[in-house]
């Protein structure tokens, strides 16, 4: 059976995180006066633009992490309307993997999803974040990311992450070589992958990798476009791309 005929869950996430207290040191000099979250491609912040996703697909609250810059985010984000904004502020930098762990009290007990606030995606056919609840398997994983054609992602140039089997195990990518995928900044996590989580600062990695040698960390593949702005060519490329294909590309 493959992992997109995978026994749903039958129940869609209502929570949701939204990483967003990293301090864009690649971005620079753009995020020297600015957080990288804050930062706008085709005229609309990328937090935005993350959290209009998430509210486009039913998210009823969505937990920010704040650290740099962290007041010019919470202004930002004031008098958003929807979902319902919760700060989690963390006054030493926590790391992927100790955000959220900190956050955990705020995200309830079932799947969350995760996403990076400095990441850009476009949907394909259907939402990307419809597909990964369509085919999450609360028995079978602990984990489900969203990933992406390493040779189709834009401003992209890097080896790939994770191998994705037929079953949509993941596995790392083999040192010194190619994978064909990436990791988007877009997850489905279970809180039962922080059991025994390393206390203060850590990486999600740890965390994935003991899903991984467990069988309960899974993968799908994104049928739309994904861009990597994690540089000022990066940003460049992306607001060039959207100038060009959606003129209106606020509304994207």
């Amino acid at each position: 059976m493959s992992y997109l005929s995978r026994r749903p869950s039958g129940t869609r996430p209502t929570h949701a995180m939204v990483l967003a207290a990293g301090l864009g040191t690649r971005l620079r000099p753009v995020t020297a006066t600015r957080p990288k979250p804050l930062v706008e491609v085709g005229g609309r912040a990328l937090i935005d633009r993350a959290l209009d996703r998430l509210a486009d697909d039913g998210i009823a609250t969505a937990v920010v992490n704040l650290h740099y810059l962290g007041d010019m985010i919470e202004a930002h984000l004031k008098h958003r309307p929807r979902p319902q904004i919760v700060f989690s502020r963390e006054p030493v930098l926590l790391d992927t993997g100790g955000g959220i762990a900190a956050a955990l009290p705020l995200l309830g007990a079932e799947p969350f999803i995760v996403v990076n606030s400095d990441v850009f995606w476009l949907n394909g056919p259907t939402s990307a974040l419809s597909r990964l609840a369509a085919i999450w398997d609360d028995e079978a994983m602990d984990g489900l990311l969203l990933m992406h054609s390493t040779v189709e992602a834009f401003g992209y140039d890097g080896l790939g992450d994770f191998i994705v089997d037929p079953f949509g195990r993941l596995a790392r990518r083999p040192e010194k070589e190619i994978s064909p995928t990436l990791f988007t900044g877009v997850q489905i996590l279970h809180p039962r992958l922080f059991k025994d989580a390393p206390a203060g600062v850590f990486s999600l990695n740890v965390l994935w990798d003991r899903a991984i040698e467990a069988g309960r960390l899974f993968g799908m593949v994104h049928d739309g476009e994904w861009f990597h702005v994690g540089t000022p060519q990066g940003l460049a490329d992306a607001n060039a791309y959207l100038s060009t294909a959606f003129p209106d590309s606020r509304r994207r």
